[in-house]
């Protein structure tokens, strides 16, 4: 058998064992909106951590951190930076989120701005706006996996056909199993990114260098310039470093599938507990780091610095490691886009075509129109990985410039009463429309700082301002909600 052909046999039969955890542990519920969507709030600290951890490191975290390491040097470092601050931030309000949504029954991020604000406009904007920007983040991880593919087959299967397969394989699971199929597979990714980040992570240094600290002494002597700022870049510097660092920290939890998420835990200690434990996993960054820094002086000039990753493990390990490392890369691709799908499926269905369009809908109406979602998104996820040639973590930059909007909302609907729908809806347009017209006009970084970080302080600011002049109108909820922020206070030590 070919090299190519035993990596590929490998990962393939990774995939395949990964897809049948997924039937076999959503097979046991019936899949109602309520079970496919949160899971029946059910999680505890085990499968919170499973599923958050299994969403949030991907294959920006695998093949991208490598890609950036190998082509940006120094600015790469914000992504060590911004999980620490975001894990913080979760410990505090994201049981505040928690104790809301369970009081009035949330499956979505919408939801909240619904009950909060009271508007359905509103959270229809929000389901939009989340909708399109959890597209970018689906098409890196297909052109993860079509990377994986590429490689480990040697170049005989190209990226796009890759692509087409794995979204094949994840929508179907998705369709049928819901979000308790995705925290299962994480099980299998987590053991195998784990395994994979150790070995590559130390093996490749000293297989190639004698070590750890030699490779960086190599490096900092072929290229003094690249593990400092800006590295190998002219824009990215300092300030860019400090304001991407904010920008990912507040938006860490408000993309729609992270804050959702949150709703399927059984208790809100559950995710104190969480956000404690949640820092153990980015032990695996430094080591993936080490492998793309140690690929500028074993394999130079590659056109595409996220194929460094896979490129360094096919010269320094035999074929079956390949396929090893491949599978857990396959899978880190997987479970986040199947969640990914399953968000933006039920954002459109549940939060904007029922209430705009459709208000009689009932909830296995909005399944069946969310469960059809599915595939429209992934074909539009698809046509952009095939035709598109961004870097993975320009995607997940981009992504998070828009979905970063929402803080405003949810941070002031918590802790301010006098946050109105107006004053929030209007910053929000302000930061979505200034993130569209820096992005689309090629300029991020803008005034050596991140686009969405502006676009973040213009919303605040907006938001604040109109809250003042148009406080928050009656709407029935927000005595509840205050009680269930009180419900939720610090009263019980996190661990």
């Amino acid at each position: 058998m070919s090299p190519g052909a035993t990596a590929l046999v490998i990962i393939f039969a990774i995939v395949a064992a990964g897809s049948a955890i997924g039937f076999y542990a959503g097979g046991r519920r019936k899949m109602d909106l309520e079970q496919w969507t949160v899971a029946g709030r059910g999680f505890g600290l085990v499968f919170v951590w499973l599923l958050m951890a299994g969403e949030i490191y991907t294959t920006f975290a695998f093949l991208g951190a490598a890609g950036w390491a190998y082509s940006r040097g120094g600015p790469t470092l914000y992504i060590l930076a911004y999980l620490v601050l975001a894990y913080v931030l979760s410990f505090f309000f994201l049981p505040q989120v928690w104790e809301v949504g369970r009081r009035h029954r949330m499956q979505t991020q919408p939801d909240f701005f619904q009950v909060r604000y009271g508007s359905r406009y509103l959270a229809g904007f929000v389901a939009v706006t989340g909708f399109l920007f959890i597209i970018p983040y689906v098409q890196l991880q297909l052109t993860g996996l079509g990377i994986i593919v590429e490689v480990a087959s040697f170049e005989r299967i190209n990226r796009a056909s890759g692509a087409v397969i794995a979204v094949a394989v994840v929508a179907t699971f998705v369709l049928a199993k819901g979000v308790r199929a995705v925290a299962w597979v994480s099980v299998l990714k987590d053991v195998l990114m784990l395994l994979a980040a150790f070995v590559i992570g130390i093996g490749v240094p000293y297989k190639f260098f004698g070590g750890i600290g030699p490779m960086f002494a190599a490096l900092a002597e072929a290229r003094p310039d690249h593990l400092v700022m800006p590295g190998a870049t002219t824009s990215m510097g300092h300030a860019w470093f400090l304001s991407t660092v904010l920008l990912t920290s507040f938006g860490f939890y408000m993309w729609p599938h992270t804050l959702g998420s949150a709703f399927t835990a059984k208790s809100g200690d559950t995710l104190r507990r969480n956000a404690v434990i949640m820092p153990l996993y980015s032990v695996t960054l430094p080591l993936i780091f080490f492998v793309g820094f140690s690929a500028i002086l074993i394999v130079p000039g590659l056109a595409n610095g996220d194929m460094a990753l896979l490129t360094v493990v096919r010269k320094a390990f035999p074929p079956w490691f390949l396929g090893v490392v491949g599978g857990a890369g396959a899978l880190t691709a997987m479970v986040p886009a199947a969640l990914l799908l399953l968000t933006s499926a039920t954002l459109f269905a549940k939060n904007f075509y029922r209430p705009v369009f459709a208000p009689s809908m009932t909830d296995s109406q909005v399944a069946r129109l969310a469960k059809a979602m599915v595939v429209v998104i992934s074909g539009i996820a698809l046509y952009f990985t095939i035709y598109s040639n961004s870097t993975l973590v320009s995607l997940l930059l981009l992504g998070y410039a828009g979905v970063t909007q929402f803080f405003p909302g949810v941070i002031l609907g918590l802790y301010w009463k006098r946050a109105g729908k107006t004053g929030i809806f209007a910053g929000m347009i302000a930061g979505v429309v200034l993130v569209a017209a820096l992005a689309l006009t090629n300029r991020d970084p803008f005034l050596g700082m991140n686009a969405g970080f502006l676009a973040l302080c213009v919303n605040f600011a907006v938001s604040v301002l109109v809250s003042l002049l148009h406080p928050a109108e009656q709407n029935g909820f927000d005595e509840e909600l205050r009680e269930g922020v009180k419900n939720a206070g610090f009263d019980q030590h996190p661990l």
